[in-house]
């Protein structure tokens, strides 16, 4: 089964415009993105899709595989649609632009999820939730599956409801990170957005209404992405702290 990793990319982000090119220890965040990509063992192949010429030029000269897509795309998913045209495979996996912190056994543990599971159209990934502030937070999305694993709700509300905040419950955190197999991708672009996706401005709402599955693989990756110039300083420091101890092991090797 042919697994290709998809990035979108692009440059007028309304928090922060031009993120996609922002400097991390000399490198621009989508080639931090691209290259945890990469290390992906059970994906083929890696391509940036974008519409703005300077991310492509960027993305290009770090040899990455680049389509250029339309400007009109509401999202990622539409943009990894039109990837999906040009480029056949059977699972396009879409990762956000935005998270050079990303995990590649995480991603592979989505695309074996799928491998495991042909029936289920679409996979995603959650992580437990750890604080009372990360379970009320509307910046962080719950969801909550059934006997299968099967998401039943994706919300920004605290999800389930409990009186008092139980730490020992199984609480989940969506991670934005998706695979749809072919036909899932292309049926899923056709739908109109939805009434509870325009609600909760989630996305993947719009595959639940329309009855279509989404089976939730539990992770222990938790996602640090990039909104603000603030995140992209977070980020940063927490991708140095991370370098430290193979840094000490290169200088000990030396001597």
């Amino acid at each position: 089964m042919k697994s290709v990793i998809v990035i979108p990319a692009r440059y007028g982000a309304t928090r922060f415009p031009g993120k996609s090119l922002a400097r991390i220890e000399g490198r621009p965040m989508i080639q931090w993105v691209w290259e945890a990509a990469c290390r992906s063992r059970l994906t083929e192949q890696v391509i940036v899709a974008t519409d703005d010429e300077r991310i492509a030029d960027t993305a290009a000269k770090f040899g990455a595989d680049v389509v250029m897509t339309k400007k009109s795309h509401r999202s990622g998913t539409d943009r990894m649609a039109e990837v999906a045209d040009k480029v056949t495979a059977h699972l396009y996996v879409n990762v956000q632009g935005d998270e050079p912190m990303l995990s590649p056994a995480a991603v592979d543990d989505l695309i074996r999820g799928m491998m495991e599971s042909p029936r289920v159209p679409i996979g995603t990934l959650a992580h437990r939730i750890e604080s009372e502030e990360e379970w009320r937070s509307p910046e962080v999305v719950k969801v909550v599956c059934n006997r299968h694993q099967e998401a039943l709700y994706f919300s920004r509300s605290p999800l389930p409801f409990q009186r008092a905040f139980d730490a020992k419950a199984k609480l989940l955190r969506h991670v934005g990170i998706y695979a749809f197999r072919a036909r899932a991708l292309a049926t899923f672009v056709s739908l109109r957005p939805s009434p509870l996706e325009l609600a909760e401005s989630l996305e993947q709402l719009r595959a639940l209404e329309h009855g279509m599955a989404i089976q939730v693989i539990e992770t222990k990756y938790r996602c640090l992405g990039v909104d603000t110039p603030a995140d992209l300083a977070r980020v940063a420091a927490a991708l140095l702290e991370q370098a430290k101890p193979a840094r000490k092991t290169r200088k000990r090797k030396k001597t």
